[in-house]
């Protein structure tokens, strides 16, 4: 695959290809939201694929390896609305709290309030919030971030920094693991 911006790939020739590059992004992104029983990991490249594959190319592995991480965000950030909507009895009837189940799953609302933060930020600041797309949920360091970006690296740091701050101060600060190790 050539990384010249002139060439457009699709998702359909870009899937096989980097394909255990999905599967570390997806495989990441279920473990910052603490998604581990919402979907799994294969099901979750299998549905960023089906949203992808509409768009009309990717110019490079960055391009589409970050339109793949903000695929699976949104899978999961629908998936826990689901969730919490069926938690919520989605229209049934009323129930006596003593007898009703547990009312929302504790990882659907930290993914979703991470998702609404994050849009917050992006009327802050749209570079920040792509920051954080790409070292939150692809799993991106500093140089693949930055290349992704067009950025420097130390820009991208600098940028973190500010991004991770601010989502504290937003989130609290033990709210969502914000560091960027590997995952487990």
């Amino acid at each position: 695959m050539h990384d010249e911006p002139s060439l457009t790939h699709t998702a359909d020739a870009l899937v096989p290809v980097l394909y255990d590059d999905l599967r570390r992004i997806a495989r990441r992104t279920r473990w910052q939201v603490s998604a581990g029983g919402t979907v799994q990991t294969t099901a979750l490249v299998h549905e960023a694929y089906l949203k992808l594959r509409h768009s009309p190319g990717f110019n490079d592995r960055q391009h589409f390896l970050r339109a793949a991480a903000m695929a699976m965000r949104h899978i999961l950030v629908n998936l826990a609305r689901a969730s919490l909507t069926a938690k919520r009895g989605s229209g049934l009837d009323d129930v006596p709290l003593d007898d009703a189940p547990e009312i929302a799953a504790p990882a659907a609302a930290a993914l979703l309030e991470v998702n609404e933060v994050l849009d917050r930020l992006r009327g802050v600041s749209e570079r920040l919030a792509e920051v954080v797309e790409c070292r939150f949920f692809a799993g991106y360091g500093d140089e693949e971030t930055a290349a992704a970006l067009g950025l420097s690296d130390r820009t991208v740091r600098r940028d973190w920094l500010k991004a991770r701050a601010w989502l504290r101060r937003e989130l609290g600060a033990d709210a969502v693991a914000l560091d960027t190790g590997p995952a487990p």
